[in-house]
């Protein structure tokens, strides 16, 4: 297939067109691994978790788990997030020191305590302030910069074209669009329209972000609009598998099939995974509830029942417990299957209630 604005970092074209997008308390080292390892380490790039650069005393790496990296990770990207030009630079190049492949800045976060501070979204009501940071940060280091944005920070102030005309401005390498504002937070349907419309007007690649669930959908996204790639955030809880999916797509191979017993095995790894990488086994049962909260959500037929009880879970042997029934007596005849969901969220409104999920 033929991208006009393909995703590459150093001159090289990067071989899966796909992102894993940063989630705080998601996309850490084991769950990294796991992605890999289920998607026969055919991913496209990776991000860190997202890394404050707010506070009052001078930015350190110590402590810093987010962003430990392995060589077998790259292409890599450390994405940082905050509110002081000074300090985003000093932030990045100290990160610059681990050699990653790119340093990204956040300009898309809605969570109050970091929007609300005038970080990651809150950057959208202030683009001065947007562009005193990329210009601060892309002279301190030599690394690639991109940026990580929304439309808007609300249906009124959709101002994505001016971010982006920042952002070619400024040099950053490329641009990935979540397709909501931050007022909808996660609400609703990304709007993949807008963001194509953004990726029609850019002369830097334009990675789209939202609702991606699927590697027929990624595709059908990549074919209509003028994206360089796709970024995948919690379609990868729904879907730890979906990187290879869409990796056999992209180069003209047949999906398989993946049967209900094999999804659920892959809370055994990750388990396995967590309490390599130093986690306590308490710590790691609620890790292992977040994934099950939506990965669960793809067993077809609908079984509710077996979600409810692995949530309910006061243990990691209960919840293993609960699984290994599963696979054993009650997993025949059911496939995985996450594309069936109507949306992310698992809801079957269309409608968007702005200001309902966080505060203006």
């Amino acid at each position: 297939m033929d991208y006009s604005k393909k995703m590459e970092l150093s001159g090289k074209i990067v071989k899966s067109p796909t992102v894993l997008s940063p989630m705080a308390g998601v996309t850490d080292l084991p769950f990294r691994h796991l992605i890999r390892e289920l998607s026969d380490n055919r991913m496209g790039v990776l991000v860190s978790e997202f890394v404050s650069t707010d506070g009052c005393d001078a930015f350190s790496l110590k402590n810093r788990k987010q962003v430990l990296f392995f060589e077998e990770e790259r292409p890599f990207g450390i994405q940082i997030f905050g509110r002081n030009p000074r300090r985003m630079a000093e932030a990045a190049m100290a990160i610059e020191e681990l050699s990653p492949d790119f340093i990204e800045i956040n300009a898309g976060c809605p969570v109050p305590k970091v929007a609300g501070k005038g970080g990651g979204a809150g950057l959208l009501k202030d683009l001065p302030r947007l562009r005193d940071i990329i210009i601060e940060v892309k002279k301190s280091i030599k690394l690639p910069l991109t940026l990580k944005c929304r439309l808007g920070w609300d249906e009124e102030n959709i101002n994505v074209m001016e971010t982006l005309a920042i952002a070619e401005g400024e040099g950053i390498h490329w641009l990935t669009v979540h397709g909501r504002t931050r007022v909808q937070g996660y609400n609703g349907f990304a709007d993949w329209e807008k963001i194509g419309e953004v990726a029609s007007c850019a002369k830097i690649p334009v990675i789209g972000n939202g609702d991606i669930v699927s590697a027929k959908g990624a595709m059908h996204v990549m074919k209509t609009y003028p994206v360089a790639g796709v970024a995948i955030g919690r379609g990868a809880l729904h879907n730890p598998w979906l990187f290879s999916q869409i990796a056999a797509l992209y180069n003209g191979e047949e999906l398989l099939a993946i049967q209900a017993k094999e999804a659920v095995s892959a809370f055994l790894r990750y388990y396995e995974l967590m309490l390599q990488y130093g986690a306590r086994p308490e710590a790691a049962l609620g890790r292992l509830k977040q994934l099950a909260a939506r990965l669960c959500k793809g067993i077809s037929p609908a079984y509710p029942e077996f979600r409810q009880d692995l949530l309910v879970s006061q243990t990691v042997e209960a919840f293993f417990a609960r699984a290994e029934k599963f696979i054993n007596f009650e997993s025949e005849g059911k496939i995985f299957e996450p594309e069936r969901l109507l949306n992310l969220n698992g809801k079957t409104s269309e409608e968007i209630n702005f200001g309902q999920q966080f505060k203006r």
